[in-house]
């Protein structure tokens, strides 16, 4: 009953959108809920129309460009992370004290690092690092921030001591950090949201890659039993099975 009062809000007789951007944000946010990111870009970007500095417009549309990007086809990823970088820079600039902002900057960042060249990744690892620290010291409680970090020290933690000093010797050192901090930062994400597989799938890939296999295995279980609530999950999940496979291989 709810939706259908919300539609009829948001629909004029002619079945276009009106334009206000209360309406459009809600509309947004129960696309989104129901992974339909297409509409939510849509109900987005018109209320941003209205409103071209609500920073709260920005991190969302941030938000729903990772997630699009995260299940597009090459060439589009790129694209799509770029255009979330863009949203994720306005509200940072139009806001600085919007703790989503910069988590979802950190967060096309790290794909927007897969694109780029090895000079590049390092100077992105920094900013991811500062971006997310901004973001917990605005909201402690961000478990998405959290996550993030713990995934880049992950990345971190597979460099190895001759990369590190080729990194410093010609790039510029990297950050400290690896696997311990990748972990303590992602069992801080699952404290605050255990709910989300994403946490969890990390922190078991995370094992993995330290050859922790019976800690990958529990991380991993906690994973498969949670639901699907961004579209990347579904592949997760699917990857997350084909882990646990292999790990029960090896026993």
């Amino acid at each position: 009953m709810i939706n259908q009062l919300l539609m009829l809000l948001l629909l004029c007789p002619t079945g276009a959108l009106v334009s206000d951007p209360i309406l459009l944000r809600e509309a947004g946010d129960a696309a989104f809920a129901r992974i339909d990111y297409e509409e939510a870009r849509k109900a987005y970007e018109s209320a941003l129309g209205e409103f071209p500095s609500d920073a709260e417009l920005l991190w969302r549309l941030a938000r729903v460009y990772v997630c699009m990007g995260e299940v597009a086809e090459e060439p589009r990823r790129g694209e799509l992370f770029r255009k979330a970088e863009q949203y994720a820079r306005a509200c940072v600039s139009s806001s600085p004290g919007q703790a989503e902002g910069h988590t979802w900057l950190a967060g096309s960042l790290g794909y927007i690092a897969y694109y780029s060249s090895t000079g590049r990744q390092v100077a992105l690892v920094r900013e991811i690092l500062e971006e997310t620290n901004r973001a917990l010291a605005l909201d402690p409680g961000s478990d998405a921030a959290y996550s993030i970090r713990g995934s880049t020290y992950r990345a971190l933690g597979k460099v190895g001591w001759v990369e590190r000093q080729f990194a410093a010797l010609f790039l510029g050192s990297l950050p400290d950090g690896g696997f311990e901090e990748g972990e303590e930062a992602l069992k801080k994400a699952i404290a605050i949201a255990p709910g989300i597989m994403r946490h969890w799938y990390e922190l078991g890939v995370l094992y993995i890659d330290w050859g922790k296999k019976e800690e990958a295995r529990a991380a991993l279980t906690e994973a498969q039993k949670l639901p699907v609530l961004v579209a990347i999950d579904r592949p997760r999940l699917e990857k997350t099975r084909e882990y646990l496979r292999d790990l029960e291989g090896e026993r």
